[in-house]
């Protein structure tokens, strides 16, 4: 059969989860309509091209800390048909783009913020359950001890 497999368990939930939370920032009115993530992103793209012409669109330059961030970043923005790039000599952890600010204050950096905090929460539980696996021990943090006493001077005659 040709096509992707369709995922399920926590995967589909995530997916389910993340096309709830552009829903929201699309302003949608009923979370449960069948369409509801693709009536999303053309509220979204109609809202883009209104604020376009009230405001006219400026350069940005969004830093990202790791590439997980900068993909789920380039893909919203791709996902609304804006054209994200840099500049030669610049990190790739830097994006640009021209867009308005009240869309990048209202709606885009919103969006990706909860998406951002979806993912790192899913990829954290996803990676503590390999490590716990792969290594039979518990994964996490080290333990959080109060700082030792200062030794006393010693004395070098």
């Amino acid at each position: 059969m040709a096509g992707r497999a369709r995922s399920t368990g926590p995967e589909e939930e995530l997916i389910q989860k993340l096309r709830r939370i552009e829903a929201l920032h699309a302003r949608a009115g009923s979370d449960g309509e069948r369409l509801a993530a693709e009536r999303a992103r053309e509220r979204i793209k109609a809202r883009l091209q209104q604020l376009a012409a009230e405001e006219p669109p400026v350069e940005y330059r969004f830093t990202l800390a790791d590439q997980w961030s900068r993909h789920l970043f380039v893909a919203l923005l791709r996902r609304y048909n804006i054209s994200p790039y840099r500049y030669r000599g610049q990190r790739r952890t830097t994006v640009m783009a021209r867009l308005s600010r009240s869309f990048v204050n209202d709606t885009l950096w919103p969006e990706y913020q909860e998406l951002q905090q979806t993912l790192s929460a899913y990829f954290d539980a996803l990676t503590d359950r390999v490590i716990e696996q792969a290594l039979e021990v518990k994964a996490g943090d080290a333990e959080e001890r109060p700082e030792p006493q200062a030794l006393p001077p010693v004395d070098h005659q």
